[in-house]
């Protein structure tokens, strides 16, 4: 039925676009016809050529719906009023060669615009080869480009590299990397929650009027920030995608960005102190690590979470001097670790952020938790540092520092409250989604350096107990756990797969992933390894006696550190914490409540 209903709105946009060409015959004008939002047609005035080669490409688009209009119309459409409350334009569409797009072998309508204030976006239409499929891919760090040239969790899908989705991507509303842009009010909402509902909205309403039909099915894929991302849209915008898939998410924003990164900077930085832990100590620290947690030959913790070795155990001796032969570590150098594989507590030891690192996870520190000289600055003060000064206080506060974050309950209070409610994504509520018929695929490396992967873990089994326990949970959600693999890929252990044909098919299907096989890449491009992961809390162990790097050596094993993982935190995940801010009568209005 799918298949004959495809076929059936690709005949409708053919006979739109011959119609166009047979007018131009009968009439000397060109017209270019499209539905619109109620339906309708809108007609525009294009050139003789265009509209040649509008049919051409009809005549010739015989594997997917072709466009119904030329792409360079879009820019005389007037869309502001198309999608109420999300006044947007169209600033360019220009036609871009298959060989110059990035996301695969297919021409696009390259399109670029604004939704209001200054939300900048772009999106790639596919002139040929599309299937009614829409995809939006989020971004990184704090945001402040636009970058539709790549998914982070679609590595060798072809439908993707085939043309058949239709990609979007924002800034989130600002237009540089740091959190200047937080100090007003506006681009603070639309970072926090409100841009991607929005894009979502605008750039479905460009692809039913270029395709003269709306899309079947649309998709979410996004890594760090792009996770936030994606998590915010399942949670306050439900109805919005189909299928998202959330890595290494952010989701956690206020508290990550503030206590994970500040514990780390004060743990590598004793005392406000030169660092005790640099790049050159990360190789031979972890080795020891490898050994006190009983690593397999290929240096892979596929369940770090099992590992519990303390530093202590390699403590120098009075008046030995570490050497690579023989690595010990010092009285602060003890400190300095313990402090990071316990995460960051308050005075009566409970967590002010749900994760902390893996042990396994150090050679990915470099130049983010360590310094590459003693007195250099790590990553983690760069991070803090932007959200300190004008992310969560009300005004700026310019000399904030890693130095000024208190770990007590108080503090944490004061962070908090005011700002958990507009940044983060930790309603562990998903029943409208599921409702919905939406698809949920998480995942998370576990030797990412930037947002520990136990926070992840806490969070998948907050949404497990709101939603009835693992089996009803499964159903709709997944949670797979990448060894060895840093912050959104990289890493020691295979971090490229594809889990966007794994959602398209658990979407159109029914077809929920039963395990992800990842990959490792070498810089030519070849498969060097394979291995599979399993979803949450089921790791892969390698039963057969077979080659490490095949992923048929494997099978999968219920983790019982995962299973029965709890947290001594100050927070909890819960619902009613969101807030939404507007304008009214020229006073910013923060309320409580989902949007």
């Amino acid at each position: 039925m799918a298949t004959l209903s495809r076929w059936r709105r690709w005949k409708s946009a053919a006979f739109m676009a011959t119609l166009a060409t047979a007018l131009t015959l009968v009439t000397g004008v060109s017209v270019a016809l499209a539905a619109g939002a109620a339906g309708g047609a809108q007609a525009s005035i294009v050139s003789a050529t265009s509209a040649t080669k509008v049919a051409a490409t009809t005549s010739a688009t015989s594997s997917g719906i072709a466009p119904a209009m030329p792409c360079a119309v879009l820019t005389s459409l007037d869309l502001a009023a198309v999608v109420p409350g999300v006044p947007f334009e169209i600033t360019s569409a220009t036609e871009l060669a298959a060989g110059g797009n990035t996301l695969g072998n297919w021409a696009a309508c390259d399109v670029k615009g604004v939704i209001a204030p200054q939300i900048h976006f772009e999106m790639k239409l596919p002139q040929t080869g599309w299937q009614a499929d829409y995809l939006q891919v989020g971004c990184g760090g704090l945001c402040g480009n636009v970058n539709v040239s790549s998914a982070p969790a679609s590595a060798g899908c072809v439908p993707l590299t085939s043309g058949a989705f239709a990609v979007a991507s924002s800034d989130e509303g600002h237009y540089q990397g740091g959190g200047l842009f937080s100090a007003d009010p506006t681009l603070r909402a639309d970072f926090g929650y409100k841009s991607d509902h929005q894009l979502a909205q605008a750039a479905k309403a460009v692809i039913e009027r270029y395709y003269g039909q709306a899309a079947d099915h649309a998709y979410f894929d996004g890594c760090s920030q792009g996770g936030h991302q994606a998590l915010t849209e399942a949670q306050r915008y439900p109805t919005d995608f189909e299928g998202i898939i959330a890595g290494a998410p952010a989701n956690n924003f206020t508290a990550l960005n503030t206590f994970s990164h500040a514990w780390t900077a004060q743990s590598v930085y004793l005392g406000g102190g030169p660092a005790t832990i640099t790049n050159a100590d990360l190789a031979d620290l972890h080795a020891a690590v490898l050994k006190g947690c009983g690593a397999p030959a290929d240096g892979i913790l596929a369940d770090p979470l099992s590992c519990t070795w303390d530093p202590a155990a390699i403590r120098c001796a009075a008046g030995q001097t570490s050497t690579s032969e023989d690595y010990c570590l010092t009285a602060d150098q003890v400190t300095t670790l313990r402090r990071i594989y316990a995460g960051p507590t308050d005075e009566n030891g409970k967590l002010l952020y749900p994760g902390y690192q893996l042990r396994g996870s150090e050679l990915n520190w470099a130049g983010i938790i360590t310094p590459a000289t003693a007195t250099g600055a790590s990553g983690d003060i760069s991070f803090v540092r932007e959200t300190l000064r004008y992310q969560i206080f009300d005004s700026p506060q310019p000399t904030l520092t890693y130095k000024d974050v208190k770990f007590t309950a108080a503090y944490y209070k004061k962070v908090m409250q005011p700002n958990e409610g507009m940044y983060d994504a930790t309603d562990p509520d998903l029943k409208a989604f599921k409702a919905a018929g939406g698809k949920l695929i998480l995942w998370h490396g576990l030797g990412d350096q930037h947002i520990p992967a136990v926070g992840t873990m806490a969070y998948y089994k907050a949404v497990e107990k709101v939603m009835g326990g693992s089996a009803a949970t499964e159903g709709f959600a997944r949670l797979f756990l990448l060894p060895g693999v840093a912050h959104c890929g990289g890493g020691q252990g295979p971090g490229t797969f594809d889990a966007l044909t794994a959602m398209t098919d658990w979407v159109t299907k029914g077809e929920a992933p039963g395990s992800l096989t990842t990959r490792s890449v070498d810089s030519g491009g070849n498969t060097t390894a394979t291995r599979p992961v399993y979803p949450f809390p089921y790791v892969a162990k390698n039963t057969t006696g077979g080659p490490a790097d095949d992923a048929g050596s494997y099978t999968p094993v219920r983790s019982t550190a995962e299973a029965n993982l709890t947290l001594n935190r100050l927070g909890s995940f819960r619902s009613g914490y969101e807030t939404v801010g507007n304008w009214v009568h020229g006073t910013w209005v923060v309320s409580k409540g989902k949007a």
